[in-house]
């Protein structure tokens, strides 16, 4: 399998067994476009086809693992059923294409991780996660319900306690303290993420692959058990494209941010 035909996503083999994935859109920081949201839905299909890979790494390409959802996305979203309804099949193809996979996945998670990307990192079976890192999910402050991943993971990785008050405040959190709340499985310092979560997936790959296979199959049905809540907040987030508050908050960070630019290149 040669991976032909992603413009999004990259891909190489830095260890016997290991397949790196790499989200490469360095110069918007993997911000999740239209293009990359569609390539991650799909490459797990051509992931459980390639027999050369027995362990998969998630990482970013640049700065960041991934900045969140490109702008450009969010407001084509706004009350576009067609569009909409695209997503909402892709985001359930992304958490189901990593739960179901046959192989470990491990996320190795440096810079911002927000939306997809954070989607990507809490799914992997080991996230390796630097220690200044910044995660969050900011569905609420955009006016649109979590979704994507959020209701489905984080209860069951950090507590209900924790969920409630990242979710409902959008207050982002650094890697050390995701991986004292138990969100991430290991936080180390930045220069070590990449080589620490392929020594991880080597590991991985060189185990008996039916034990793993078997391991994680089992010990996801705990995600599995909470689907229905997954579908539910799915179906919310989308909805949320439909009223007022997202138009709104959408506008005023786009112009934050181009007053933002506009001071930088003045």
């Amino acid at each position: 399998m040669a991976f032909d035909g992603y413009t999004s996503l990259s891909f190489e083999r830095p260890r016997p067994g290991v397949l790196l994935v790499l989200l490469d859109r360095p110069a918007q920081l993997n911000a999740t476009d239209a293009m990359l949201h569609t390539e991650l839905a799909r490459v797990w299909r051509d992931i459980e086809a390639d027999d050369d890979s027995r362990a998969v790494v998630i990482a970013g390409r640049g700065d960041s693992f991934c900045a969140g959802g490109d702008l450009e996305l969010l407001e084509e979203q706004i009350g576009n059923f067609d569009v909409l309804v695209r997503t909402m099949d892709e985001a359930r193809a992304i958490v189901g294409g990593v739960l179901e996979s046959t192989k470990p996945v491990v996320a190795a998670v440096h810079g911002a991780a927000f939306g997809a990307g954070l989607a990507l990192a809490l799914l992997a079976d080991v996230s390796i996660v630097a220690t200044d890192a910044k995660l969050g999910d900011a569905h609420v402050r955009l006016g649109i319900a979590a979704g994507d991943h959020a209701v489905l993971l984080w209860p069951l990785l950090c507590g209900m306690a924790k969920a409630k008050y990242h979710l409902l405040t959008g207050a982002p959190l650094d890697g050390r303290e995701a991986e004292r709340i138990g969100l991430v499985s290991r936080c180390v310092p930045a220069a070590e993420v990449r080589s620490e979560a392929l020594d991880v997936a080597e590991r991985l790959a060189a185990s008996s692959p039916t034990a793993v296979r078997w391991t994680r199959a089992t010990l996801n049905h705990w995600y599995r058990a909470a689907m229905p809540a997954f579908e539910s907040s799915l179906a919310h987030e989308m909805l949320g494209f439909f009223g007022p508050d997202v138009s709104e908050r959408l506008a005023r960070l786009r112009a934050k941010l181009q007053e933002s630019n506009s001071g930088e290149s003045g």
